[in-house]
């Protein structure tokens, strides 16, 4: 027989009405004491965090003014070495004199006019800094700043720059450089080099390293120099600019001291936390009675300030009910279209939309209303102003939900883009008309090709039609032998005249061809379209042309004209590379197509000359860098741009045989594949 069961446990009854208001106050007194107490100890820690900042903001303060104060008399002593225009000898015991008493100097240097070191002194504290790479391959951030010095006439500061030193070491370092003027003429330059490391130690002082990091950063946070004994904890960072001309220094203090921590400061929190709670406790009742006042008053402050800052918006905005029907408007939405609030709260088809899109705006905006597009999502439209000027915005709407989560419409952002969309527009037409001198300037160096192959066909026509006349000449009333001869002759003037033709046509279409949007193309079609140029320098260097294609051939989307453009650039300059050391029985340029996958379709470029060597390949890409006397250093530049604008990659590598020679390179691209890449 089972046990029975327990009684259940018994239920307090609820306090009696008098005993639950007799024990309100006092749980009102524990809640506001725990209240009071959090506070407090979170009023303390803040102030303390407060304070430190402070302190770490003071020290940027200073350490950026004692940096700037440094460098203006750093200045001030590179320029007295040229008062009274002193000898040579002189110069350079002056400025070794200078350089011992300035750590922050490693070396200074007199240039002439067109930038080149015509003497030159290290400092005798660290010797020279340019051992790993000469002066003259770090060369390029000095000479923008003598360029800019010359064209201010003044001194100005080059962009930081780094100089690696033996053993895998290296500094961070800057130039200055003064012009040198007599007689209203240039006469050269002195640019001085600091040690930003060496800067930050000199001009820092001992007191403030010892308790903080100071360190010269980038835009984007890569550190270029530090001092400072402890390790910056990150808890308490401080960031100034220290400006200089032609150079902009960003100096970052980052404090070793970390967050303060909370049991040293509990005890002092909890005396003043129980202090203040039993002060409010008798406020309370006082408190009471104005609290409806404060509350109206807190929300009329509320209420002004939500309008002062939507009126300083420079965003239009606008709120629409849940009917369509304009509920707010702000003054930048009225300036932006030109209407009133008065004009447009309360329309549904407001007048800022064009008459020609009224209904299309209409099927849109219950499209929007119905809750099926996604909301803050961001879409661009044309707007009306009064004078009926059309423009373009950015709307970005969100629903409006009240207090009980009710939804009671819309509010959208207006963000008129105009005048981003004419500078997007001016920037694609200079852009077209920088690709567009590109292709004159490809066909201007054509030009000797040309010659040489018009030649041909132009003597070929000279000789048949002088051959002609003679047979005229000759013939005596007897046609029946000419004849034959004379359309013979006539024939092969008009084939030379159709060559000429097409070679001139060629150059032609390439010059004064340009697709405006991408479209799917054959590749071999854009191959067939440089083949006749390519052909030109080809067979004047002797050089056999393969092409290497897969059947099916596969579909690419591409803007054309710019791709024959890269094609053209990277076969002309594999060409020019087999002219000089390949001999003529061995050149061969390979043009080669393969599908990567279904998404790309990759390029190659195959030649066998030199290749690339290892002291050119870092900088291969680098705009106004080339080889050659006669280039201008543009044309990779210029492939990688085009390939990297369709989302693909241009890469080279050079070609090895058995023995690990290099026998030639290949450049090699990506393009997007069609996605119905069925060729026939």
């Amino acid at each position: 027989m089972l046990p029975p069961l327990p009684p259940p446990p018994s239920v307090p009854e609820s306090l009696p009405p008098r005993r639950w208001r007799r024990a309100l106050p006092w749980a009102t007194l524990v809640a506001l004491l725990l209240i009071a107490q959090s506070l407090l100890v979170w009023l303390t820690l803040g102030y303390e965090s407060s304070r430190a900042q402070e302190q770490v903001d003071a020290t940027a303060t200073a350490a950026a003014g004692d940096i700037k104060q440094a460098l203006g008399r750093d200045l001030q002593s590179l320029q007295a070495l040229l008062w009274n225009n002193p000898s040579i000898p002189l110069w350079q015991q002056d400025a070794a004199t200078l350089l011992r008493t300035h750590r922050e100097l490693l070396r200074i240097e007199r240039r002439d006019a067109q930038l080149e070191i015509t003497e030159s002194v290290d400092s005798p504290l660290h010797g020279s800094a340019f051992t790993q790479i000469r002066r003259d391959d770090i060369d390029l951030e000095t000479e923008l700043a003598c360029t800019t010095a010359r064209r201010q006439g003044s001194p100005s500061y080059s962009r930081s720059y780094f100089v690696p030193l033996p053993g895998g070491l290296g500094l961070e370092v800057m130039d200055v450089c003064i012009p040198i003027a007599g007689s209203g003429q240039n006469l050269g330059f002195m640019a001085g080099t600091f040690a930003l490391g060496r800067l930050l130690d000199e001009t820092v002082g001992s007191e403030v390293k010892r308790v903080h990091e100071l360190s010269f950063i980038e835009g984007d946070g890569t550190r270029l120099a530090r001092v400072g004994l402890p390790r910056g904890a990150g808890a308490f960072i401080a960031e100034r600019l220290v400006d200089l001309p032609g150079l902009s220094l960003q100096l970052r203090v980052d404090s070793s001291a970390g967050r303060p921590q909370l049991i040293p400061n509990l005890s002092t929190a909890l005396v003043l936390g129980l202090s203040l709670a039993l002060g409010g406790v008798v406020a309370l009742l006082a408190r009471d009675v104005r609290k409806r006042a404060g509350a109206e008053s807190a929300l009329a402050e509320a209420l002004s300030f939500r309008k002062a800052m939507e009126d300083s918006l420079v965003t239009g905005l606008r709120a629409r009910d849940p009917h369509g029907r304009i509920t707010y408007v702000n003054p930048a939405f009225c300036e932006m279209v030109g209407f009133s609030a008065a004009e447009l709260v309360g329309q549904t088809t407001p007048p800022y939309w064009p008459p020609e899109l009224t209904s299309e705006y209409t099927k849109r905006q219950q499209v929007r209303l119905a809750g099926t597009v996604p909301p803050r999502e961001g879409y661009e439209t044309v707007f009306m102003r009064r004078t009926g000027e059309r423009f373009a915005v950015m709307i970005f709407e969100a629903p409006l939900v009240d207090g009980a989560g009710r939804h009671t419409g819309w509010m959208s952002a207006a963000l008129d883009v105009s005048a981003q969309r004419k500078i997007e527009e001016v920037s694609r037409q200079q852009q077209e008309r920088l690709q567009a001198t590109a292709r004159l300037a490809t066909v201007g160096e054509m030009a000797s090709l040309l010659s040489h192959e018009l030649n041909q066909p132009l003597a070929a026509i000279a000789s048949y039609a002088a051959g002609s006349l003679n047979l005229i000449n000759d013939a005596d009333g007897d046609c029946a032998d000419t004849l034959p001869l004379l359309r013979q002759a006539s024939q092969r003037i008009a084939e030379q005249a159709e060559r000429a033709g097409r070679v001139i046509k060629s150059v032609h279409d390439f010059v004064r061809r340009r697709e405006q949007a991408r479209e799917p193309v054959r590749a071999d079609l854009l191959i067939d379209a440089v083949l006749p140029l390519v052909r030109l320098q080809a067979r004047k260097s002797g050089t056999r042309i393969e092409l290497d294609l897969p059947k099916p051939m596969p579909r690419v989307v591409c803007d054309r004209t710019m791709l024959e453009q890269v094609l053209l650039n990277l076969t002309r300059n594999a060409i020019q590379a087999m002219e000089s050391h390949t001999p003529a029985a061995e050149r061969e340029l390979t043009i080669r197509v393969r599908p990567v996958d279904a998404r790309w379709v990759a390029f190659g470029i195959v030649d066998r000359g030199t290749g690339v060597a290892d002291e050119v390949a870092p900088r291969l890409f680098t705009p106004f860098f080339t080889t050659r006397p006669e280039g201008m250093g543009l044309g990779l530049s210029l492939c990688r741009t085009v390939i990297e604008q369709h989302g693909g990659l241009l890469v080279f590598e050079n070609r090895l045989d058995a023995a690990q020679r290099v026998i030639g390179a290949e450049f090699r691209f990506t393009l997007p594949a069609d996605s119905k890449n069925a060729s026939p």
